[in-house]
């Protein structure tokens, strides 16, 4: 795609000041609900549309417009003077911003956890603005806030699959939380963890809790030198940000050693909690991985809950991928233990296909929540409906409206389709990895996400052999680095890359990986091929010589 010129939207340019008056006027106007105001808006929607289209069926993954020349042209930081008019601003957006976005929802767009939307989830999005509710109390989202609990019980169903008369007990009940919407996985995971370190250390006698008290104080009256959280070295980065959040610091982070296939090692776990009773260390949380950002590992759920049931701690599962796996029931086994849990974390804007902002907490125990309730005079009152009481953030847009809509636009049934589709994909993309002596499996993949590396042609044979030195393996994490960057550079399909640990010389060693995500229904097994091809064509390329290799790397 040829990349547009850049140009800053200069509203005032060739014009005359505005005065008082003529400024009035046209912000009012912005604010109308007048016939003439109405059809501009269809018309500057209609325009848009056309735009979005265009976006959406472009061929390319992104434009070959380097960042540093892109960001060289968003450096005026002055505040127009007078109000822009509008169409001229939609003119700058779409070809500054439009322009030159990340296609994700493009077939061969396979290296991140974002793809395709469901069509219906656009007009959704207009709505949702036009509404304008805040969920943070009733007074301001009156049929929305039972409409999110609602939609928070149909997921705590889908995990924990209680009774009838219990969600009858508790979907609607003031005093009850069975989950809670988030931005995302990290404010879900940051809440499970607050939840956890709160009821850790409760109110008890003269000691009014660690949330009132503070950490200090709370580990003096409980008697424990440090409070922990132990998970695996796999742990998402969110949960380094709660350790820092929540006053344990990252280096109270226990991360235990993970076996060949990346899944904790029970026996390390084992060790690592009698080593932290011995060390008279207080464990707020267990935390298990559903679905690991860079393989796609799944811990072994079950086993961890028995430990977590043993040594009395909170067990947390981090699933905001690999949660939606509860549609299929294929797949669903690999989840077992999941609905023991104390707290489940969900996105809604990964596999569940809604749009970016939608995570989510669920909560085994209704009452739990409670630890971290908060109130203001003016808002989220003692005992009121208001969902704002027991979320970490305040203000906040109506996002269960996505996922309610699709909840039951795809069902499911639709949900089962796509998870399967998109982890048969991941299996044929293993295969036809495994047919090309260009590339070699660091991880097996387990769902739908898998890591391979590109081996150049003087590194396959002791590859093979596993004969590889430590120079070698940095000679391939090189090549693979450049590989990545070039195919990202050019635009046509996308993979990531990141680190995973490999064998050099009987010693650990990090090794770079090319990393694909199969979650877009939109990708057809012609595109995967495409993309293996396009990174073959652009390494050899690369690496024809040596002076072309020292250019790469």
């Amino acid at each position: 795609m040829k990349d547009k010129v850049l140009t800053e939207p200069n509203c005032a340019a060739n014009q005359p000041e505005m005065g008082l008056e003529d400024i009035r006027e046209k912000v009012m106007h912005l604010f109308s609900l007048s016939d003439e105001s109405i059809e501009a808006e269809r018309e500057r929607e209609r325009l848009v549309g056309i735009v979005a289209h265009n976006f959406l069926r472009a061929s390319h993954v992104s434009t070959e417009l380097e960042l540093r020349a892109l960001t060289e042209h968003f450096v005026d930081t002055r505040i127009p003077t007078d109000p822009c008019d509008i169409d001229h601003y939609f003119e700058y957006l779409s070809s500054n911003v439009v322009a030159h976005s990340i296609r994700t929802s493009s077939p061969r767009f396979i290296g991140h956890m974002t793809s395709s939307l469901p069509y219906f989830v656009r007009p959704l999005g207009k709505l949702l603005t036009t509404l304008n509710q805040n969920v943070v109390k009733v007074e301001t989202a009156k049929s929305l806030s039972p409409y999110e609990r609602q939609t928070l019980a149909m997921m705590h169903r889908l995990i924990f699959n209680f009774p009838d008369d219990f969600y009858v007990r508790h979907t609607q009940h003031s005093e009850s939380t069975l989950g809670m919407i988030t931005s995302g996985g990290t404010l879900a995971n940051i809440t499970a963890l607050w939840c956890a370190r709160n009821a850790c250390f409760a109110p008890s006698g003269d000691f009014r809790g660690v949330e009132e008290e503070g950490l200090p104080a709370a580990l003096q009256f409980y008697g424990a030198s440090e409070a922990v959280v132990i998970g695996s070295e796999m742990l998402h980065y969110s949960f380094d940000k709660s350790a820092g959040l929540l006053g344990i610091g990252t280096r109270n982070l226990k991360k235990v050693r993970t076996d060949e296939r990346r899944r904790i090692d029970l026996k390390a776990l084992r060790e690592t909690m009698e080593e932290c009773r011995a060390r008279n260390q207080r464990i707020i949380a267990l935390v298990a991985i559903a679905g690991a950002t860079e393989t796609g590992t799944i811990d072994p759920l079950s086993e961890m809950a028995d430990i977590a049931e043993e040594y009395g701690v909170h067990f947390h599962v981090d699933a905001a991928w690999g949660g939606a796996l509860l549609f299929s029931e294929k797949h669903r086994p690999k989840l077992k233990g999941i609905e023991r849990a104390d707290s489940v974390t969900i996105d809604a804007h990964k596999q569940l296909y809604a749009p970016m902002g939608l995570g989510m907490i669920m909560l085994r125990r209704p009452q739990l929540a409670k630890v971290i309730e908060k109130q203001a005079r003016y808002v989220v009152r003692p005992g009121s409906f208001d969902l704002g009481r027991r979320t970490l953030e305040g203000s906040r847009p109506g996002m269960s409206l996505f996922l309610h809509a699709a909840l039951h636009i795809i069902g499911r049934k639709g949900y089962e389709f796509l998870i399967d589709e998109g982890i048969s994909k991941t299996f044929y993309m293993a295969e036809a990895i495994r047919r090309r002596p260009e590339f070699a499996f660091v991880v097996e993949p387990e769902i739908n996400i898998l890591t391979y590396r590109y081996l150049p042609e003087a590194y396959r044979e002791k590859a093979a052999d596993g004969e590889l030195t430590k120079a070698d393996n940095e000679a391939i994490n090189h090549a693979n680095r450049a590989l990545q960057r070039a195919q990202r550079r050019e635009g046509r399909n996308f993979v990531s890359r990141t680190i995973v640990e490999t064998t050099c010389e009987g010693e650990t060693c990090p090794a770079v990986v090319l990393r694909a995500v199969l979650a877009n229904p939109l990708t057809t097994e012609a595109d995967i091929d495409a993309v293996l091809e396009d990174q073959v064509k652009i390494a050899a390329n690369l690496f024809t010589n040596t002076a072309a290799r020292a250019r790469a790397v």
